[in-house]
């Protein structure tokens, strides 16, 4: 089965971070497909950018050199997922455009999400969503 991981997931997995459940690892690890979006690249690289991702000291073309050696598959940004954005639910405590994009790329491409974020929950009835808990 495919899953798409969150930004925070991505982030966490490349940090070995604590808060990342051992099922969590365990889909990650054993799963034949793992996809990562390029919009959390894009998270990612405007959160450096704006210092608001200290902890993650790797360069963009880094992370994509280790994203590829851990077998995960960049998800390009395409249009049907744009205009799936357009159609997906908008949740008054859930407003972040980056979430919202990769929660409608799961959508249109129907593969379930791996997130430690509580609110994509919002939208478990059109997205299956893994929760790392």
């Amino acid at each position: 089965m495919a899953y798409l991981i969150d930004t925070q997931i991505l982030i966490w997995y490349q940090l070995s971070n604590k808060k990342l459940t051992p099922q969590t690892i365990q889909i990650i690890e054993t799963s034949p497909t793992v996809f990562v979006s390029q919009v959390s690249l894009f998270e990612i690289a405007i959160k450096q950018k704006i210092n608001k991702l200290p902890e993650l000291d790797l360069s963009i073309n880094e992370l994509l050199q280790i994203i590829k050696e851990d077998n995960f598959n960049i998800l390009p940004i395409k249009n049907e997922h744009i205009a799936a954005y357009h159609n997906l639910p908008l949740f008054e405590t859930h407003r972040d455009p980056f979430d919202r994009l990769i929660l409608a790329t799961a959508q249109y491409e129907n593969i379930p999400i791996i997130s430690a974020d509580q609110k994509f929950n919002l939208y478990s009835e059109i997205i299956q969503i893994i929760d790392n808990q």
